[in-house]
């Protein structure tokens, strides 16, 4: 049976859903053995999660938003809560519990963008002159620079917080996950 328009993704799904598998397949291959993290894959998923994160706080929210009439997304708010709690957790040096928790919550998070009635299938619904802007703009979005990671005990209360108010605490690695990386 022949996929219909309407059940084909449009192209800014395309676009995020294939970063969001290149975003996965960094952050499995980060991990090097169990204990060690591979650092210069890990800094690519780094960058490229925060310069996702800010294409859609900075893009697609507010141009939902504006569709709306002014009116955020009942879903905006948990969905910035989530990119508070990533950017937060990109702060210190990376761990497997950090690398666990950042799959966790991207697990969650961007099975609500990707679904049918997510963000992202409303953004390929705008109107042709906005959707066509908005594919502009995501195209051109620049990387992102990052800071060297701090493990200071303002950053770690502070990822504490972040997690808690997205509903998330830092992931425990079992010893058979810590065998054999992902």
């Amino acid at each position: 049976m022949a996929e219909t328009d309407k059940e084909r993704p449009g192209p800014i799904t395309t676009l995020l859903v294939e970063d969001h598998r290149r975003l996965d397949g960094l952050l499995c291959s980060s991990r090097a053995t169990a204990d060690q993290i591979n650092q210069t894959t890990y800094d690519q998923f780094r960058a490229g999660l925060l310069r996702h994160i800010g294409m859609e706080e900075k893009l697609l929210l507010p141009a939902v938003q504006r569709w709306r009439g002014g009116a955020p997304l009942p879903v905006a708010a948990k969905l910035r809560l989530d990119h508070g709690a990533l950017a937060t957790l990109l702060m210190p040096t990376p761990t497997p519990q950090i690398l666990a928790t950042i799959r966790r919550i991207l697990s969650d998070h961007n099975a609500v963008e990707e679904g049918p009635d997510g963000i992202y299938a409303l953004c390929d619904q705008l109107p042709d002159t906005e959707r066509q802007r908005l594919w502009d703009a995501l195209q051109s979005a620049p990387t992102v620079s990052v800071m060297r990671h701090s493990d200071s005990p303002a950053v770690l209360k502070t990822l504490e917080g972040a997690l808690a108010r997205a509903g998330y605490r830092l992931e425990t690695v079992a010893p058979s996950e810590k065998d054999e990386p992902r």
